[in-house]
């Protein structure tokens, strides 16, 4: 299919907004079932945004769509203020990083990092050059010579990543690239990517179903559920505020106070989330501070995380409450709360996001 130059006009809008995604009304079906429902999403030059859902929330497809690999059923995709709905994916000027790495087995590390140059023609003395930059700014310019199956996990991760970068594209796109490592090795690759993404400044798009690493790596989160987007915003805001349950739920643990006993402990008739760290335990007997709401109940369980306990709380009034607290002690002190104990769970109404 022939692709339309872009015109002078988006050719302009397109140097002001290099590495900008624009998603509008994006709608993608496969048959009778809906991927993707009407979707709005904006991504700014040098942003790192998250699109963070369970199974089957449309993140994927959307991340596919925005590569070009599947086309969109209605809506439009912009890259850097151009059209792009109808144009083949080799032309777009993104890359993707999948989770499985992708890397020519029979290759070096330098000849896998130096394939995409090498098909665009890029002369074997700058390439060598560019390969060398590539390698070093992800810390593995020492391993050049070795094949994939010498290499770690992690390494091959950031191979994966520098080979995707050294044909610098305005977007890169990155499918779950840390779900195959184990925990360790996962939340140190989340780190170095962020620093990675800093030094290059280019636009990334992540897709997650983890919620702890879209909110380490990401400057936005866009929450995904059921095709739609459910809320998008700082790691902080969907983490403090959430607008709606599902992201109250999904992201993170929370404690879901419904209307009429949220009504009845502070005035205010609308949905209260706290978040576990929030919420504090007092003995039953002992009265409340000024300001602070609460609820009695008995201590149902007592689970030890390494950091912190959590306190699964059965609360009087019917509803179930966690508690989490920091194991700021000395080790060899003993939990002073356990099972059966009948507790005040005390929190206070400015730490709870209200749910519209």
């Amino acid at each position: 299919m022939a692709t339309a130059a872009p015109t002078t006009h988006e050719a302009n809008d397109a140097s002001a907004v290099k590495g900008s995604v624009s998603l509008q009304s994006l709608t993608k079906s496969f048959g009778e079932f809906t991927a993707v429902r009407d979707l709005d999403l904006e991504v700014a030059p040098g942003e790192f945004l998250s699109m963070l859902g369970p199974s089957g929330s449309g993140k994927t497809t959307v991340l596919r769509v925005i590569a070009g690999f599947e086309e969109a059923t209605s809506g439009t995709v912009r890259l850097s203020g151009v059209d792009v709905t109808r144009v083949p994916p080799h032309a777009r000027n993104v890359n993707t990083v999948f989770q499985d790495y992708a890397l020519f087995p029979h290759l070096t590390i330098a000849e896998n990092v130096g394939y995409g140059l090498r098909v665009r023609g890029t002369g074997k003395a700058e390439r060598v050059e560019q390969v060398t930059e590539s390698l070093r700014r992800v810390r593995l310019d020492h391993v050049a010579d070795r094949l994939p199956h010498q290499l770690s996990g992690g390494q091959r991760q950031r191979i994966a990543l520098a080979r995707a970068l050294i044909l610098r594209p305005q977007v890169l796109l990155l499918d779950e690239p840390l779900g195959a490592l184990d925990k360790q090795l996962r939340e140190q690759m989340q780190i170095e990517l962020k620093q990675i993404q800093r030094e290059v400044g280019i636009t990334f798009i992540f897709v997650t179903h983890d919620q702890e690493e879209a909110l380490t790596l990401s400057d936005r989160v866009a929450v995904f559920n059921n095709g739609r987007i459910e809320q998008v915003g700082s790691a902080r805001d969907v983490y403090e505020n959430p607008q709606t349950e599902f992201v109250a739920r999904f992201l993170g643990l929370s404690n879901l106070i419904e209307a009429a006993l949220a009504e009845e402990l502070t005035g205010d008739r609308r949905t209260m989330s706290i978040r576990p760290e929030r919420v504090r335990l007092q003995p039953a007997s002992d009265p409340l501070r000024d300001g602070d709401v609460g609820l009695l109940g008995t201590v149902r369980e007592v689970v030890y995380t390494g950091p912190a306990t959590r306190f699964l709380i059965t609360a009087d009034a019917g509803v179930e409450l966690i508690a989490e607290q920091p194991n700021a002690h000395h080790p060899a002190h003993e939990q002073a709360l356990g099972r059966g104990d009948h507790v005040r769970a005390v929190w206070n109404p400015t730490h709870a996001a209200r749910l519209p």
